[in-house]
């Protein structure tokens, strides 16, 4: 293999932007690996991780450096030449009649230009976002974080800096919200309602609202917290601002709350300060056992699912009722075949699955972290029954994450469906704003090289995270998946119940 690098001094572009070229580039003829950064200390850290450089690059924070793995050194420079091509292609602007501007190169720029603006979006790498959301706070602006890395102390300073001024900081590593109806991050196209979400979980998010959707009704706003907001450290303090928001607004007849577990304590008074309200109350937070389980005015769900139909029929609307399997018959099952292997894409996902199957199955390990659940010792390669969040920074180091590109998902399908013990691979596939523009047509080298459960293969087993109104189409990924002999689910709960039936029918 080549590997070679090149460096784009004086540019920056937002970790979104520098994912899709990634992407792209990775698909290219005889490349393997392909990388776009912010050359960040900590981002040359994990291309190193990734073996995609060795040593020091020479390249500043605040340059792009692009790194590519090849198999010629033509494809090399073809790749390399085609990243800086796209890195310095000027941008599309909506051409809308009038004068053309200077490019707003900061803040307070954005904000002569745009004086009714209360609301920033920042993307910057870790180092660099919590400046920016400093000065935005202290220009009495709303912050939504997209970016990680960032330290819990400089998040608690933030976030107590920004309540304190009646303003709110989503994030850090806030990746989903729809806000006054306008998606921002990986967020699904859903309409307009009476139900407000707050989440600690940017798929737990998009789940729920996907699900809203589904069942004719919207949402009145979708609130990402950063996953850290319920940690004992910071006290749920986006999290209580935007209850306050929600309950202040005439539009907001519900309200959603979703997480991973959180602290006792803070949960406590989140869920005290949502029944202050006085709106019904949904509550799904993963794994948690609430002190107070028939809490007045708050509904507790175990699943997204349950979550989503409990808002729905609190809206006046009627969902799906939760606890089925999918409505077609269990497909049977190569006798040798035992064990389950999920690969989602969706870290919240990963851990819905994780604590339905904790007292259904024996012997589960994952990556991630959960009650009852082992510690894989090596998450690149299954043992017993495997669930993996594909979307952690383990495997994502040097790499786009797996809702913009399949590759290593892809590869993961074939290496499980070679395994002889094998039963059911189960999978996410997550629509909307920046994810990829037709994920199962990119999933389906893979899937098409399993073979049919007739020929003895495993089941495939699979859900869409999405509306009709997202970009890629929700029934035309949905027949895509099926046409590819997937057993399609409506979501994940569904999913995973399916899963453990088809396991249970073959013993």
């Amino acid at each position: 293999m080549n590997m070679g690098t090149r460096i784009i001094a004086d540019m920056y572009r937002d970790s979104v932007a520098l994912m899709k070229i990634s992407s792209a580039i990775t698909l290219l003829d005889g490349v393997s690996q392909a990388s776009c950064i912010m050359a960040t200390p900590a981002n040359l850290d994990l291309l190193r991780e990734a073996g995609l450089i060795d040593g020091d690059p020479g390249a500043r924070p605040n340059e792009v450096l692009i790194a590519v793995e090849a198999e010629t050194d033509t494809a090399l420079g073809a790749a390399l030449d085609a990243a800086e091509a796209e890195l310095r292609a000027d941008p599309v602007i909506a051409d809308g009649g009038g004068d053309v501007s200077e490019p707003l190169r900061s803040i307070e720029m954005a904000l002569d230009a745009n004086v009714d603006a209360n609301f920033t979006l920042i993307a910057t790498p870790g180092p660099f976002a919590a400046a920016e959301a400093f000065k935005s706070v202290r220009l009495g602006l709303n912050v939504m974080m997209f970016s990680d890395n960032v330290s819990i102390e400089d998040e608690l300073a933030l976030k107590t800096q920004a309540d304190q001024a009646g303003l709110m900081v989503m994030g850090p590593d806030c990746g989903t919200a729809i806000i006054d109806g306008s998606p921002l991050g990986f967020a699904n196209v859903v309409r307009r309602g009476d139900i407000g979400i707050v989440a600690a979980s940017g798929t737990g998010l998009q789940q729920v609202s996907c699900l809203i959707d589904a069942a004719g009704c919207g949402v009145s706003q979708a609130i990402g917290t950063g996953g850290r907001d319920l940690d004992s450290r910071i006290g749920g303090i986006t999290t209580k601002r935007a209850i306050t928001s929600l309950g202040a607004d005439p539009d907001t007849k519900i309200i959603v709350l979703i997480s991973k577990p959180p602290a006792p304590d803070v949960a406590k008074a989140v869920l005290e300060h949502a029944v202050a309200t006085g709106k019904p109350v949904v509550a799904c937070l993963l794994g948690h056992t609430p002190s107070e389980p028939s809490l007045s005015g708050v509904s507790f769900a175990s699943t997204l699912e349950e979550a989503a139909y409990l808002a729905i029929a609190a809206s006046g609307a009627t969902g799906n009722k939760p606890g089925g399997l999918i409505e077609a018959a269990l497909p049977g099952l190569n006798a040798d075949r035992r064990y389950l292997r999920a690969l989602y894409s969706g870290g919240t996902f990963c851990y819905e699955a994780l604590t339905m199957l904790g007292g259904t199955l024996d012997a589960v390990y994952s990556n991630t972290s959960s009650t009852g659940i082992q510690t894989l010792t090596d998450p690149w390669t299954s043992t017993a029954h495997t669930v993996l969040d594909l979307g952690d920074d383990l495997f994502t180091r040097g790499r786009p994450h797996p809702m913009i590109d399949h590759r290593l998902r892809n590869d993961r399908i074939v290496a499980e469906a070679q395994d002889p013990d094998t039963a059911v691979i189960l999978f996410d596939v997550v629509l909307g704003h920046g994810s990829h523009e037709d994920p199962v047509a990119a999933m389906a080298p893979a899937l098409s090289a399993v073979p049919g459960q007739k020929d003895g293969g495993p089941v495939l087993l699979g859900f869409v995270c999405g509306t009709g109104g997202d970009p890629q189409g929700l029934t035309r990924q949905r027949e895509a998946m099926a046409d590819l002999g997937v057993l399609v689910a409506d979501n994940n709960a569904q999913a995973v119940r399916t899963a453990a039936a088809i396991l249970e029918s073959a013993q």
